[in-house]
């Protein structure tokens, strides 16, 4: 058996290989993107063809992944936790369809909102659909659960989602691969009507998920995956979810906690386990990355007859990522684990890279709303969120993907005149399409700046969806072809910058103004590829 030295995703995206996927559907977003990119990047996988392009947005990649598995082959669909809301509709109807072939959802959650807009635990959406949920505390973890999760799939005849966190993606860890599956063979369903949630069916369907729930959790509690772990002291139980059983640990150097543990990396939680640990101890701390989940769950269960302590009680911190720090406080013990990060280091905000194109576009932008004020412009998520930052300070909103063209509209509905959305080329396609046809609908008196670097930047300089499509799609829509302006962002140009947006201003319609240049890291990186 091979060994390598994988981070989490990568020891996500080999086990998919390995456990003969036909396919992987995603769009990028960090934590999660580098699981596609090792599959793209794959000799083997190229050579077996395993479908590996970016999709549009999460949703249609499930949708897509959700298809291959109609057609009886194995698929994974990868996104971050803030993308698992885009594609929400498709995964709760296919806990509810069920599977052909076997499926695996990863959904990467980021705990401290390293690179996203909120902090959110996919595990609440895995309860919520009622399917089985694999949580890995450490990279063998995450390569074994991948490569299991499939046949489990297909056994199970659901979806199975495999929760990471951005510190198990991002780290690093000597991962055994196991024998490589070959990929199955096309076939539908026995029953043709499987995927069909007319209500006659669908209420069948639910039903039949309903029965499963049982089975699920004799599963969970047969799981090799989740252990109990016996000790001295009664005092204290603890319940350890996924990676946060590496903090309890990391306090104990030579391996021996001496507290009972239960540690849960398959869900639903293991209820003969924890009702042992509640016979034998006198509290339970629960420790777990995100959400008290298991946490709210045991409190109710036990009500006042037990004292449950975790990120609920405030024996743990409420938000941001866990650390052995944490933990050791939360046992009472006084040693510091981590290194303290000195004074002297300052935090270096982020900001956009050198001769980045958005630059122009913000100062331009800036000029003209010297005559209307601030408050005008609703911006969407990429790098061009920065312009949010000096020496810009020119936009105001960024909420989801998308929203920057909705929430314009909305603003433009109430009477406020001028307004600006700015939204990049990638995330056009993602999100804002639809909401340029309802401005288009009503004609709404609204100016749509496309900030166009021609990739996806933030998450790495993948293809963007949109590459020489926008004007197209926009007059598609229905934009008049005359308001659907182009400008290249470079300083020698300025003042026609303003001049273009000044023009479209004065017109009471729908106005999409685009800029267009390269991304500077892209094309940087395109030339040392070159060379």
């Amino acid at each position: 058996m091979q060994r390598n030295l994988f981070l989490g995703v990568e020891a996500i995206g080999q086990a998919a290989i390995d456990a003969g996927i036909s396919g992987v559907y995603a769009y990028p977003g960090t934590p999660s993107t580098e699981i596609t990119e090792y599959i793209q990047n794959s000799k083997t996988a190229k050579a077996k063809n395993i479908h590996r392009a970016w999709s549009a947005n999460e949703k249609t990649a499930m949708e897509s992944a959700l298809g291959m598995s109609y057609a009886g082959k194995r698929t994974m669909t990868c996104m971050k936790h803030v993308g698992l809301n885009v594609a929400a509709d498709v995964f709760m109807n296919a806990a509810i369809t069920g599977i052909n072939g076997g499926m695996v959802v990863t959904v990467a959650d980021d705990p401290s909102q390293h690179s996203s807009q909120n902090e959110q635990d996919s595990r609440f959406y895995g309860k919520f659909a009622m399917i089985p949920v694999m949580e890995p505390s450490n990279q063998q973890e995450a390569y074994n659960m991948t490569y299991e999760a499939f046949e489990f799939s297909e056994k199970t005849g659901l979806p199975v989602m495999l929760r990471i966190t951005t510190r198990l993606a991002h780290s690093r860890s000597g991962v055994i691969q196991k024998q490589m599956i070959d990929e199955n063979q096309l076939k539908l369903p026995e029953n043709l009507m499987q995927f069909m949630l007319l209500p006659a069916f669908g209420r069948q369907y639910y039903q039949n998920l309903l029965d499963k729930q049982d089975w699920l959790l004799t599963l969970s509690e047969e799981s090799k995956f989740n252990k109990y772990f016996e000790g001295k002291d009664k005092s204290l139980g603890i319940v350890c979810c996924g990676i946060a059983f590496n903090y309890l640990m990391e306090n104990y150097s030579d391996g021996n906690c001496p507290y009972p543990i239960v540690k849960i990396n398959q869900y639903p939680a293991p209820e003969k386990w924890i009702k042992k640990l509640e016979n034998e101890c006198d509290e339970l701390l629960v420790i777990e990355e995100g959400y008290p989940l298991i946490e709210e769950l045991l409190t109710d269960y036990f009500g006042k007859g037990k004292k449950v302590c975790g990120r609920l009680s405030g024996a743990l911190p409420r938000k941001g990522e866990l650390n052995p720090d944490h933990v050791a406080k939360a046992l009472g013990k006084d040693n510091s684990v981590t290194i303290e990060i000195p004074g002297l280091i300052a935090n270096r905000p982020p900001s956009l890279c050198a001769g980045c194109g958005h630059q122009e576009t913000y100062f331009a932008l800036n000029k003209v709303l010297e005559e209307f004020g601030d408050g005008r412009v609703f911006s969407d998520i990429g790098c061009y969120t920065l312009g949010a930052l000096p020496p810009y300070n020119t936009i105001n909103t960024c909420v989801d993907m998308g929203a920057s063209i909705t929430m314009a509209k909305g603003a433009a509905d109430a009477g406020l005149a001028p307004v600006f959305a700015v939204i990049g080329d990638s995330t056009f396609t993602h999100s804002g399409i639809t909401g340029l046809l309802d401005c288009v609908n009503e004609n709404t008196n609204i100016n749509i700046l496309i900030v166009d670097n021609e990739t996806v930047a933030m998450t790495g300089g993948q293809d963007s969806s949109a590459k020489g499509k926008i004007e197209n799609i926009c007059e598609g829509v229905g934009v008049q072809p005359e308001h659907i302006r182009l400008y290249v962002p470079l300083k020698k140009n300025h003042d026609q910058i303003i001049q273009i947006i000044n023009d479209e201003i004065q017109f009471e319609g729908v106005s999409v103004i685009i800029g267009r240049r390269e991304c500077v890291q892209r094309l940087s990186k395109i030339k040392k590829m070159n060379k």
